[in-house]
């Protein structure tokens, strides 16, 4: 990898984004609305809000992230300007880094901006440090990107790109305890539960949410997500090739 061929990656990939409004509202605003709306859904019920408020703040960057991230891609793919770009003295590594990189800024700012909702204006009752809750946001929208790196590979159209959702998040979501504590799942499906990032992104806000301090379980939550991210952007890197379309 060099880092001046990365970061002029990373530029790119920004500038482009700056022209397109649709993407920017989608990774900024969409969940701060959601949030907000989640609040009042629950107004008479402000407990049920900080139950499952902290794992939607982790869940809503990784979806998002995951959305922009695969269609922003493909187009690259679709277009021939992937197949360009590796034409060139461009490593892999740094293609792959420059995309992980101009969306993981992107990913700074969505997650400043929903975790300061949700804890400074609507009122999410956080025992722990919420720069901890901010460092989990963080790493969901880059597995989230990972991930839309690594899906764009396989699909020929952005409406195929979006079929890949139910099939990449929607079981992470059913079966990472939002809707139900894992241990109470039949035992296959806590089995599965066990190997799914998205379980150990809502289990590391839970214990931020619950613990003063830095335990040992929320240490380990955090490396096995950023674990993951490393390791799907690995295997993006591997779908590279000079035929992309």
């Amino acid at each position: 990898m060099t880092p001046a061929r990365t970061l002029a990656t990373a530029a790119r990939v920004l500038r482009q984004l700056r022209h397109d409004p649709r993407s920017i509202a989608l990774l900024l605003l969409v969940p701060c609305v959601m949030l907000v709306l989640l609040r009042y859904v629950f107004d008479g019920s402000p407990q049920t809000f900080d139950n499952i408020g902290g794992s939607l703040l982790g869940i809503f960057p990784l979806i998002t992230m995951f959305l922009v991230t695969s269609i922003a891609t493909l187009r690259e793919r679709t277009s021939g300007t992937l197949e360009r770009l590796l034409a060139m003295p461009l490593g892999k590594a740094d293609l792959i880094g420059g995309y992980a990189l101009a969306f993981g800024l992107l990913a700074i700012l969505q997650s400043a901006l929903a975790t300061g909702l949700a804890v400074w204006f609507l009122g999410l009752d956080v025992i722990g440090s919420p720069w901890l809750l901010l460092l989990v946001a963080l790493l969901d929208a880059l597995l989230g990107t990972a991930l839309g790196l690594f899906v764009s590979a396989f699909a020929a159209s952005e409406f195929q790109a979006v079929q890949f959702m139910p099939a990449v998040i929607f079981p992470q979501l059913l079966l990472c305890g939002l809707f139900t504590p894992r241990d109470r799942m039949a035992p296959a499906l806590e089995a599965i539960s066990d190997v799914l990032p998205m379980s150990y992104a809502v289990d590391g806000m839970n214990e931020v949410l619950r613990h003063p301090d830095v335990t040992g379980d929320f240490v380990r939550d955090v490396l096995v997500v950023a674990g993951c991210g490393l390791l799907v952007l690995g295997l993006g890197a591997a779908t590279l090739r000079r035929r992309t379309a």
